[in-house]
């Protein structure tokens, strides 16, 4: 870590520092379908805290008490200057921005999320939780020519679960960055998670997610994540708001 820390790319500590993580949601079709949402005209964006952010090695993911957890694994952008106002047709100028690349799982508390859309209230718990972004390590940019030429995958105990490119994505990068732009600045360190493809489900105290991504048909290494889920010690319980 030290060696990319010293090439200049952002280190595992400086993700945790993030001003904001902005998560596009329903931008595969198929992932779209199988939760029976309406499929949007423009890209969709949520945000996570830094807080959430689970570094490799950094324990396990816990699920909290009354909570239906379902993990999204997605291809992460951490952006490495100020972008603000970026046209959707500047492609280098969006690629540009980009300092590095990660793996990320997107967990969600389906219940507490599935309850905040019929009542019309704010999904931040649903996706706010502490550890409920697992991160791989970083990865540098050479290592991704075309970010939209990328094979994820995820698995639970071994069984494949998520196995998709990101050329499904209905809205490309330079789009997603310039719509987000223009609402909120982006600024350098922040984490961008480029949305799930289909597959997703849920995951109990006991079970082992393991996700990577391929480009090329290889493996990087950088990419993994292996991660336990556990039961909370907490108190607290997610019950009916």
């Amino acid at each position: 870590m030290s060696l990319i820390f010293r090439r200049g790319i952002a280190s595992m500590a400086s993700l945790k520092k993030a001003s904001k993580v902005v998560c596009i949601g329903r931008n595969y079709a198929d992932h779209i379908t199988e939760l029976n949402n309406q499929r949007p005209k423009q890209p969709f964006f949520f945000l996570k805290p830094a807080s959430s952010i689970l570094p490799p090695g950094a324990g396990p993911v816990i699920r909290p008490k009354g909570v239906d957890l379902h993990f999204e694994v997605e291809l992460a952008l951490i952006i490495g200057k100020q972008v603000k106002d970026l046209e959707a047709s500047d492609e280098k100028g969006a690629l540009d921005s980009i300092e590095s690349y990660a793996l990320g799982i997107d967990l969600t508390a389906r219940n507490i999320q599935n309850e905040a859309k019929k009542k019309g209230l704010p999904w931040d718990i649903a996706k706010g939780f502490d550890t409920f972004l697992p991160v791989s390590e970083i990865i540098p940019k050479a290592a991704i020519p075309d970010p939209h030429q990328v094979e994820l995958y995820l698995t639970v105990n071994n069984e494949h679960r998520q196995a998709d490119s990101t050329e499904l994505m209905l809205f490309r990068i330079p789009r997603i960055l310039s719509d987000i732009s223009k609402v909120m600045t982006l600024e350098k360190g922040d984490i961008v998670l480029t949305g799930t493809p289909k597959g997703v489900g849920p995951v109990v105290p006991g079970d082992i997610m393991r996700a990577g991504l391929k480009v090329g048909g290889k493996e990087l290494p950088e990419g993994k994540i292996e991660v336990e889920v556990k039961e909370s010690t907490s108190t607290y319980e997610f019950k009916e708001t």
